[in-house]
């Protein structure tokens, strides 16, 4: 799962991504088809080999293209272009075999056996089963500090050896031999090949070689359809086609060129001048002043996806210790005000902190803009502080056009509900997303993109106090315990009774308050086609091309 910078459930899990065999190849409609992105998948692609295969775009600056350490949207976006992992996602949102031409799964639905394909990293090493559990161990290794570590944690003591109780050798993934690769989990679970096209392998002899390889154009060996080969920091990266990749002949985009460039005005200006292809998200971001416009004249494309857009309160400092101050800052929001006036694009106002498309209780938790409430608590929780007087509160934000018109709505409702002036702070990007990780922020601002389209996947964030995705600082034992009984529970009605009971937890504490379930606005060039946004909402170059 990524931090959604532009905007990266449970009986509603992905069930039908598993169906147990324990043939030596899939055996099912339902599980992964055996070789994904053919030309017959795109019967117009024939034509693109008379144009010009460069796609122009633009994006925010990535923080790193390491994949055991990214968990942003924009470096999920150059990591799925430049990696392959052993199965892909098709623009159903459906695994398919990417790396791994087989997959076995034991009657119990515990034990995945991959059958890997001849493939190459792209600097002509061999990509082997020892690839990936290295990069599994790496990323789950307690010293590695990963914020990326919970998507392994289905595997059998992956959680326990990044929490220190456990070996590396007790993980359940081993190589069984150069082409083989064997996953056992804890419990079945339903979303694991969904969540299974973020394992992606990372070279161990480059990795160990250098600690900075995955911060450079020239030091990265990946193993996807597309390799970097520029990397301009915070001005333009060019991706070109992987001339290794396993499916090369399936890949028609010869050249990705993104450039850097921050403002979202100018973003679709280059985009009306025919300098961009695409201009939006999830790469980049559209004005929201032009979302409305853009949609009367028919050239806006949206697609729902499985992410949320949240407040942050950092709990241990004043006044946001005390949780009555920050219930009444989450009720005095307007949420439908800032769908309707600002976003425009279909976002739905969240009272909750599961987005819509995995919510349990898709009312929401509390009324929307309840300001009596919450001048009620503002008072309660006051008076329970001994304050007379709250300190300058700040509101911590990135750059962007949308971020920055949420801030001022925000200012502007909490002084009209509230009487309560506050200050707003914008800073680029990956300074706010330290900021917080280092709890220098009183309010701020996030997104979660679901890695799989389920409710425990936004809900594990706040499991641990002090980790990289959780910046609020605040911890419930019941809550953790919580999510901790519901991976190990079977039924799903007591599961969703369990995720349930610790969403109500969190709302009650309020340490976060969603403000809208996202949606993927953008516009696109007539000429590209193939480009997949798949239901999590995450995008796909592999099968793009020009028209």
């Amino acid at each position: 799962m990524k931090k959604t910078a532009f905007l990266a459930g449970a009986t509603l899990l992905i069930t039908s991504v598993l169906a147990g065999c324990s043939s030596s190849a899939p055996a099912s409609t339902a599980q992964p088809t055996a070789d994904p992105g053919t030309t017959a998948k795109n019967p117009d692609a024939s034509q693109a080999a008379a144009v010009d295969q460069v796609m122009h775009m633009n994006s925010t600056e990535p923080k790193t293209l390491d994949p055991g350490l990214s968990s942003d949207i924009a470096s999920g976006i150059f990591i799925r272009a430049v990696y392959d992992g052993l199965v892909r996602l098709d623009k159903d949102g459906q695994p398919q075999n990417s790396v791994a031409s087989a997959i076995n799964i034991s009657d119990d639905k515990k034990t995945y056996t991959f059958t890997l394909r001849d493939s190459q990293w792209s600097n002509g090493d061999p990509v082997t089963a020892g690839d990936f559990v290295f990069s599994a161990i790496r990323t789950l290794d307690p010293k590695t500090g990963s914020g990326s570590a919970y998507k392994y944690f289905p595997i059998k003591n992956a959680k326990e050896f990044n929490a220190g109780k456990a070996k590396a050798e007790d993980v359940g993934i081993k190589a069984i031999d150069a082409k083989t690769l064997q996953v056992t989990l804890e419990n079945p679970t339903a979303f694991f090949l969904t969540l299974a096209t973020f394992y992606y392998p990372v070279n161990q002899k480059v990795v160990e070689a250098n600690k900075d390889w995955a911060l450079k154009a020239d030091t990265i060996v990946s193993n996807g359809p597309f390799k970097m080969t520029t990397w301009e920091h915070k001005s333009k990266i060019v991706l070109q086609k992987n001339d290794t990749y396993w499916d090369k002949e399936t890949v028609k985009l010869k050249e990705l060129d993104f450039s850097m460039v921050e403002d979202a005005n100018t973003e679709l200006e280059m985009f009306n001048a025919g300098e961009l292809d695409w201009a939006g998200a999830p790469v980049g971001g559209l004005p929201v002043d032009a979302i409305t416009p853009l949609k009367d004249e028919g050239k806006l494309s949206t697609a729902p996806k499985a992410s949320n857009y949240y407040l942050l309160f950092q709990t241990e400092v004043k006044p946001f210790t005390n949780e009555k101050i920050r219930k009444a800052f989450a009720l005095a929001v307007n949420r439908q005000e800032i769908v309707d006036q600002i976003t425009q694009a279909g976002q739905k106002p969240l009272m909750g902190f599961v987005p819509q498309s995995a919510s349990l209780k898709p009312e929401g938790f509390h009324k929307d803009n309840d300001v009596q409430e919450a001048k009620q608590l503002l008072a309660e929780g006051m008076k329970e502080l001994g304050l007379s007087k709250l300190p300058e509160i700040t509101y911590l934000y990135w750059n962007s056009d949308r971020s920055k018109k949420i801030a001022e709505a925000l200012q502007a409702q909490w002084k009209k509900s509230l009487d309560i002036d506050v200050t707003l702070v914008n800073k680029e990007m990956n300074v706010v997303w330290d900021d917080q990780a280092q709890g220098k922020y009183m309010i701020s601002i996030s997104g979660w993109t679901g890695d799989y389209n389920d409710g425990v996947n936004f809900l594990q964030l706040l499991i641990d106090k002090m980790s990289s995705n959780n910046c609020t600082f605040w911890h419930s034992d019941r809550y953790s315990q919580l999510i901790a009984q519901s991976d190990a529970e079977p039924d799903p009605t007591k599961r969703n009774a369990m995720l349930l009971e610790a969403e109500t937890i969190l709302m009650n504490e309020m340490p976060v308050t969603g403000l809208f379930s996202d949606v993927n606005a953008w516009v696109q060039s007539e000429k590209v086609k193939g480009v997949q946004i798949d239901a999590l909402g995450y995008i796909d170059f592999k099968w793009g091309y020009k028209e």
